[in-house]
């Protein structure tokens, strides 16, 4: 039992970093890659190309100085950035990285908990990060950030619906919400879920763009309207805080497609884990790509979209997968 918890917590450890080290260098590569799209040099001055950007920007948000508007919700103030961070991370405990392996002569599993409703415990805790943004943008005694969080509690619970009738038809077809049996499913290309589902594949990602508040739906931000939104009032790490749980919400998002519609592990003569990697990184790529091309939609099209277009599509890709499951 002392063995299993120790393992665990290594894992959990090693995954933890891992995240952390990714969203600190993804802020660097959005960087360079629209910088590089669009004609530009992007960072270059600290360290060698400008590497160690991402520790300047570090070093830079512990020495600001900590601002507390007057008037705010102290309280809620100081703890909106830790719900928005702390649900951003919980997820990637479902994610599995890879097949099994052998270390110092033991079977390890690259997935810190395997639980049957795993896909179920990804949905409603990447649900509650709704909670801090709406707390910040309430609590900070400030018009901008509150108009901020009562866009972004809109616009997420909206999308959140659309999120998960997006993934029903894998449900259907998988019958399981266990992911490490839905990647068993897809052990050859053809078997993978976004042939099987493109529809449903590209709902959950527009969706998913709408539920981290990216570019084009980054309404709750929206720095041409809102100053930025529901953390226009934080500095110092709290600021830093919210970027580091957007961040890691992509992450999340891109481990999730992986899973689900791209076969997870599964691949050729690589080594599973870097299978992985290159197609999350795919997926976070285009994240950056749909930044660096698309216009900010108006708030009104943003919800329009989501309930006139989304939700229908979903509700019929649903009714065909079930139909074509069931015949």
């Amino acid at each position: 039992m002392l063995e299993f918890v120790l393992i665990t917590v290594v894992k959990a450890v090693v995954v933890v970093t891992v995240l952390l080290l990714t969203c600190a260098w993804m802020t660097y590569a959005e960087r360079k890659i629209l910088a590089r799209m669009q004609s530009r040099i992007g960072p270059n001055v600290a360290g060698w190309k400008g590497l160690l950007q991402p520790v300047a920007d570090l070093v830079k948000l512990l020495f600001k100085e900590e601002v507390i508007p007057g008037g705010a919700q102290r309280a809620l103030y100081l703890l909106a950035p830790l719900l928005a961070f702390i649900p951003a991370m919980l997820p990637i405990a479902m994610i599995p990285f890879g097949n099994k392996i052998t270390l110092f002569g033991r079977e390890i599993n690259l997935v810190i908990a395997n639980y049957d409703n795993g896909l179920l415990f990804i949905l409603a805790v990447a649900s509650l990060s709704v909670y801090g943004i709406v707390m910040a943008g309430w609590s900070a005694n400030s018009k901008y950030s509150l108009l901020g969080g009562l866009r972004s509690s809109a616009q997420m619970i909206s999308y959140e619906i659309g999120i998960g009738m997006s993934l029903i038809g894998i449900v259907l077809l998988a019958g399981t919400l266990n992911l490490v049996d839905i990647v068993g499913q897809q052990n050859v290309w053809y078997k993978w879920f976004i042939f099987r589902q493109p529809v449903g594949f590209l709902l959950y990602f527009v969706c998913a763009i709408a539920e981290t508040n990216r570019a084009p739906f980054d309404l709750p931000e929206a720095e041409s309207e809102l100053v930025a939104g529901y953390f226009t009032e934080y500095s110092s790490m709290r600021f830093g805080l919210f970027f580091v749980g957007e961040y890691a919400n992509m992450v999340t998002v891109a481990t999730v497609a992986t899973t689900l519609f791209l076969g997870g592990w599964q691949g050729p003569f690589l080594p599973p884990v870097l299978w992985f990697i290159i197609k999350a990184v795919a997926v976070l790529f285009i994240y950056i790509w749909m930044r660096a091309s698309l216009p900010r939609f108006r708030y009104d099209q943003l919800m329009k979209f989501g309930w006139y277009v989304v939700i229908p599509l979903a509700l019929a890709n649903i009714l065909v997968t079930a139909l074509v499951d069931l015949l």
